[in-house]
């Protein structure tokens, strides 16, 4: 693996992503005068979480937003790892373009899920494309015809922990998964072209679910 000093030159999309989740969150714990309790007393916070009475309207980058914002520091850190351990890997086999593209794709489809299955539940984090990139993860060991143990282990071990605390977003994690597992195959393959379309396919999909979701007719009745 290469050195962390060269993330930016071999994963700079992962580097960004990185860089802009911190940043947020230092902006946020700022303004909250907290490390651990960073949304509800930050501007920067309740502005960008996902809360599905705050999507309608003119708040549907919610749904993309809340993929950069983390509710404390140790969720920060803990993504962030997993961002710099599974984002570089995946970024450096599919490329850079549709990475970035993929990772939004997944941050989309996490915050549909949540809209779907728990629409009057805050959520935040980049957790939601994280379990997206641990599916692809798996394809690319099977692209690689490597063991494939570790990369399903990693998935059934977070996919256990997400099912047994209650501090986690279900719905986000599991959202993020299945857009993964749908989109891996076709976003690991050797064309191009063809891993452009499967990011691009997935991102505009998520937007249309997102839509359909809230507009007036489907929301619930106490919005």
């Amino acid at each position: 693996m290469p050195a962390l000093r060269d993330l930016p030159r071999t994963a700079p999309a992962t580097t960004v992503i990185a860089s802009i989740c911190t940043v947020v969150f230092l902006v946020a714990a700022l303004q909250a005068r907290s490390l651990t309790d960073v949304v509800w007393d930050s501007a920067v916070g309740a502005s960008t979480v996902l809360y599905g009475p705050e999507v309608y309207g003119a708040g549907y980058l919610r749904a993309l937003t809340a993929g950069f914002m983390h509710l404390d520091i140790t969720h920060l850190f803990l993504n962030m790892l997993m961002l710099v351990l599974v984002g570089a890997e995946v970024e450096r086999f599919i490329g850079t373009g549709p990475f970035a593209l993929a990772w939004v794709a997944g941050a989309l489809w996490a915050s549909a899920s949540v809209l779907a299955m728990s629409f009057t539940t805050p959520t935040a984090g980049a957790s939601g494309a994280l379990y997206m990139l641990m599916a692809v993860l798996v394809a690319i060991a099977s692209r690689r015809s490597t063991d494939l143990r570790a990369p399903l282990a990693l998935v059934a071990v977070n996919v256990a922990y997400t099912l047994l605390s209650p501090a986690v977003s279900l719905w986000g994690h599991l959202g993020g998964l299945a857009a993964g597992a749908a989109m891996a195959w076709p976003l690991t393959s050797r064309n191009a072209r063809t891993r452009w379309i499967t990011a691009g396919a997935a991102t505009v999909a998520a937007c249309v679910v997102i839509w359909v979701l809230t507009i007036p007719s489907t929301l619930p009745v106490y919005v």
